[in-house]
């Protein structure tokens, strides 16, 4: 019934296995990777006919995490798998991007590749295998892709590199990057580091490279065993004539179009000449229509990349390695905790912060369990920041990436929890864009911070660079504009400061990219950074000493664990108490730590001298300033301590006789008692003598 094929290689520290022919087997191509006991499903679907008017890939990628590999039930109302999380979207990202560079420009069938974690096992993650799993799955599938690709994590160590480490080994790590390529070149990384240098990153990304050579040829020899028929997808035949008159009319004209530095500018003239070459050679005929605007575009290419590669002049009329004009600003929002206005030629970043307690951390919800999250970064990208319309809401996959790649940048540089206990949500609106407005958001985020008050281990900066090659000859730009991150090869972004990388993304449009031309980019990256950081300065040099009046005011405090149930009462009656009194926001945390925040120091003071109260024990010989609390005929009963009272005998309330107990003191006084004695039951004796 089965025809079952599988391949086994080592692959880091196990064993990795790819099989086909058991499951998904009316998909075009589907797999199953076992790597431990984590298992991921990959099968991947493409229409057999073209759409009309499409001239792209509409490639989908789908990684689903099921709860049930784990052994685990959705929380909340729904009891089953609904939208997609950012880890979802973020792993769906992580496989799309190094499988695009693989199909011809001429393909654009709608393709579907699902990855689905059949099982996990809480060691290894299953990203990596759901990589090699849609890679493997389109090498057998019969689609026509240039070669397989395949992707590892690497981790650095104790001053060493480790391909695929465990779930554990990752929390001792300084870096964790995912590098995919093909056999000859890498075409993608995505990285979060503690300040790595250069060298270390190149290396790790080396590294990376050659750990999945094996498994490449394990898919090879798969896909040569059990590989259905290559399909039959010819590249439409050129319009020859067609394009010697675009060429012969508009290729001049398109070269003074960008010498044109202003983005709007230049894009209204470029649509004003494609229009007129379109008018003036299609007719009313709506296919040559088409072709004209097609012959166009790959003539803006010709125009902005030769100009690169032959002078060495971008379009706005800068050198290869010059950093647009910026400005910083802060404080711009009386009212926010922190905000910045970070402005870089036409790309624009406002960010804000907003300090909160802990019970404003984000809760994520995964395969491993809860987990929560004290910093958070929402980017946005409306469309009038590219002078469009167009759709508002929910964010999307490209939202989620970028302000994902921009939490990685400063998790390096964040306060311990111990030294700022607030929980920090940053955002970032993009109000102008033209190109990498990713690492505005970075620049602006961290000045933000700073303005804040948040204690930032030291300042990063983020940086776009762009690729353009030709053969043999290629030039790596500094700080690209969105028309040369569309036309070129590459968009390789690092942050970090003068100590190392923090973070690095890199997608490229072609196969791949070899060592030199990584190494090229990482230093100019370097020199642009720095750059970067001297005009962020001239806004604000270090964080401020004091945060915004309208922020909280977080205190924190320690003690022993046995004494929460005393802190939060039965039901929690006494927490809820000493909220309403002091009016603070009071979270306890299971080592017994508590947090205080209130937006008046006072009243944090207050709930923090009730809490020593409650957990603090009655010595012996001490005396206390208390409340009568209730008249016996023996005696009085005074508090001493929250939630703790001890009884003055009669004999004890005065150095004379008392024949009445309320001749000396009424319920609702305030006196001032010694503790004789604490029984073993815990009961404590008090007196009012020489007090």
């Amino acid at each position: 019934m089965f025809n079952i094929h599988k391949k086994s290689v080592q692959f880091g520290s196990q064993v990795l296995t790819i099989e086909t022919g058991r499951m998904a087997r009316q998909a075009d191509g589907a797999v199953v990777v076992t790597y431990g006991e984590t298992m991921v499903l990959v099968a991947v679907t493409a229409e057999k006919e073209v759409r009309p008017g499409v001239d792209f890939l509409p490639l989908g990628v789908h990684y689903q995490e099921k709860f049930w590999a784990a052994g685990r039930i959705p929380g909340g109302f729904i009891k089953r798998e609904t939208r997609a999380s950012d880890k979802e979207t973020l792993t769906s990202r992580l496989i799309d991007r190094p499988l695009r560079p693989l199909f011809p420009k001429h393909f654009t069938q709608d393709t579907q590749v699902v990855a689905t974690v059949l099982s996990f096992d809480g060691i290894n993650n299953a990203d990596i295998p759901a990589m090699v799993g849609a890679s493997a799955a389109l090498a057998i599938s019969g689609l026509p892709i240039e070669a397989p690709m395949c992707g590892a994590r690497v981790a650095f160590i104790d001053g060493g590199y480790v391909l695929n480490p465990t779930i554990q080994e990752m929390v001792n790590s300084r870096l964790d990057l995912v590098v995919a390529g093909t056999a000859d070149a890498v075409n993608m990384v995505e990285s979060e580091a503690d300040f790595l240098t250069e060298e270390e990153m190149l290396g790790a990304v080396m590294f990376g490279f050659e750990g999945y050579q094996p498994v490449i040829q394990a898919i090879r020899e798969l896909a040569a065993e059990c590989g259905k028929p290559a399909w039959n997808v010819a590249a439409p035949r050129e319009n020859v004539d067609l394009v010697k008159a675009v060429r012969a009319g508009y290729l001049e004209r398109m070269r003074a179009v960008y010498e044109i530095a202003d983005k709007m500018d230049r894009q209204k003239a470029a649509a004003d000449l494609k229009q007129e070459a379109t008018d003036a050679l299609s007719g009313d005929e709506k296919q040559l229509a088409g072709e004209v605007k097609t012959v166009c575009k790959h003539l803006e290419s010709e125009v902005i990349r030769e100009r690169i590669l032959s002078g060495g002049l971008r379009i706005d009329g800068r050198s290869l390695t010059q950093v647009r004009p910026i400005v910083s600003e802060v404080s711009v929002l009386p009212r926010v905790h922190g905000s910045a206005l970070f402005t870089r030629g036409e790309t624009q970043a406002l960010a804000t912060v907003t300090l909160g307690s802990k019970r404003d951390e984000q809760i994520v919800e995964g395969l491993t369990g809860e987990a929560r999250e004290r910093f958070y970064l929402n980017y946005t990208f409306p469309p009038y920041s590219v002078g469009e319309t167009g759709r508002l809401g929910a964010p999307g996959r490209r939202e989620i990436g970028h302000g994902k790649l921009a939490t990685r940048a400063m998790m390096a540089v964040l306060p311990e929890p111990e030294d700022f206990p607030y929980t920090l949500r940053v955002t970032s609106e993009i109000t102008e864009s033209n190109g990498s407005s990713s690492m505005a958001t970075v620049c602006g985020s961290v000045l933000a911070m700073m303005d804040a008050g948040v204690p930032l281990k030291s300042m990063v900066a983020g940086i776009a660079m762009g690729l353009v090659k030709d053969g043999d000859r290629f030039a790596v730009l500094t700080d690209i504009l969105g028309d040369e991150d569309h036309f070129g090869d590459m968009d390789f972004k690092v942050t970090g400061n003068s100590d190392g990388i923090t973070a690095l993304q890199m997608d490229i449009k072609i196969l791949g990219i070899n060592r030199e031309i990584m190494s090229v980019a990482l230093r100019q990256a370097r020199e642009g950074r720095l750059h970067i950081l001297g005009e962020m300065r001239k806004a604000l040099s270090e964080p401020r000493a004091e945060m915004s009046p309208y922020a909280p005011r977080i205190f924190t405090m320690k003690i022993h664990p046995d004494k929460i149930r005393d802190v939060i009462g039965t039901g929690g009656k006494v927490i809820r108490g000493i909220t309403e009194e002091t009016g603070c926001q009071i979270d306890i945390s299971d080592d017994g730590t508590i947090s205080i925040a209130s937006s008046n120091g006072e009243s944090a003071k207050a709930a923090e001298r009730i809490i020593r109260g409650i957990v603090s024990d009655v010595e012996k010989d001490a005396v206390y300033e208390g409340k009568v609390v209730r008249i016996t005929d023996f005696g009085a009963f005074v508090n001493i301590l929250p939630n703790k009272d001890g009884l003055v005998h009669i004999s004890q309330l005065s150095n004379q006789r008392v024949a009445k107990v309320s001749d000396v003191i009424k319920e609702g006084d305030m006196v001032k008692v010694k503790v004789l004695e604490i029984d073993r039951q815990g009961r404590v004796k008090l007196t009012m003598k020489d007090c």
